[in-house]
């Protein structure tokens, strides 16, 4: 699917996505500056991925770990960030809760400082998450 805001794109299509500029973003993030390019790769493969793109430039991204049935787990949700501010990052958002093969599902997340952002499409916290730490990365 692709969804558009004037010359900005966010697609769900796996073509039109840039691996290594995915890469680059999650490079500058907190929770992600650690992943070796073939994680992220590999990442991509296995998520239902989102691309928000400028022309042909990727200046966003997100992510969805799903089963399309019942759990659906939001991740990496990026904006370059000279396209910040802007509500693209709330666009995303959008895409991802309203997308026909996700509606339905159980949305969980994980966020250390994104909670009014989530807290806008009924994410609340919850106690009973557990998990644990990433090995390796």
């Amino acid at each position: 699917m692709k969804w558009t805001n004037g010359r900005l794109v966010i697609s769900d299509s796996i073509d039109d996505l840039d691996v290594q500029q995915v890469f680059k973003l999650l490079k500058r993030t907190y929770w992600a500056p650690r992943r070796p390019f073939t994680v992220v790769e590999k990442m991509i493969k296995h998520s239902l991925c989102f691309s928000l793109l400028d022309g042909d430039a990727q200046v966003g991204f997100g992510r969805v770990v799903t089963d399309y049935a019942v759990f659906s787990w939001v991740a990496d949700v990026i904006i370059e960030l000279a396209y910040r501010r802007r509500g693209l990052g709330k666009w995303m958002m959008n895409c991802i809760i309203d997308h026909p093969d996700l509606r339905g599902t159980q949305f969980v997340l994980q966020t250390r400082d994104a909670h009014a952002l989530y807290e806008r499409y009924g994410f609340a916290q919850n106690a009973a998450l557990m998990s644990t730490s990433v090995m390796g990365l």
